[in-house]
């Protein structure tokens, strides 16, 4: 597990990997903080249903390639002990606009099940300041993931 962890943060094996490699290590860490704003207040299907849809759309995943990530990710989370090994990688690679999107996707599998948990604010805010995100930015992807899941 922390050899797997390892890899995932060391910027020597990163730039050591083919694109393909890098690729899904990105997608991985970006399951992987789905995965735990879906965990943070229980696991309900209809978020599992968001965390697959938002890595299917988000990286032009089949449906079975999704639902391998997202299995990958919930092992990935099980074994970790905090955010920073997904989100140092995220940080190295993707733009602020990248990261923002991120956070909106967050957010959309928070409202997935219809009820926004304490937890699931609390998670999404670690991750967005890990990120680096402005508070601008934080709620921006709030309220579109909100408009979008139809709430007032």
């Amino acid at each position: 597990m922390l050899s797997r962890l390892k890899s995932l943060l060391d910027p020597a094996a990163s730039s050591a990997v083919d694109p393909a490699q890098a690729r899904r290590k990105l997608e991985l860490a970006t399951a992987a903080l789905l995965v735990e704003v879906m965990r943070s207040d229980g696991i309900a299907e209809s978020e599992r249903t968001s965390v697959e849809a938002a890595v299917r759309s988000r990286f032009g995943l089949t449906g079975n390639e999704a639902q391998s990530l997202v299995a990958e990710a919930e092992a990935e989370v099980r074994e970790a002990v905090g955010y920073y090994p997904f989100t140092s990688l995220i940080n190295r690679h993707f733009s602020a606009q990248d990261k923002e999107q991120i956070v909106e996707l967050l957010w959309q599998v928070a409202y997935a099940d219809a009820t926004l948990s304490a937890h699931e604010q609390h998670v999404i805010r670690k991750v967005a300041d890990l990120l680096h995100l402005s508070h601008a930015a934080y709620v921006g992807a709030k309220l579109r993931a909100k408009d979008a899941a139809g709430r007032k």
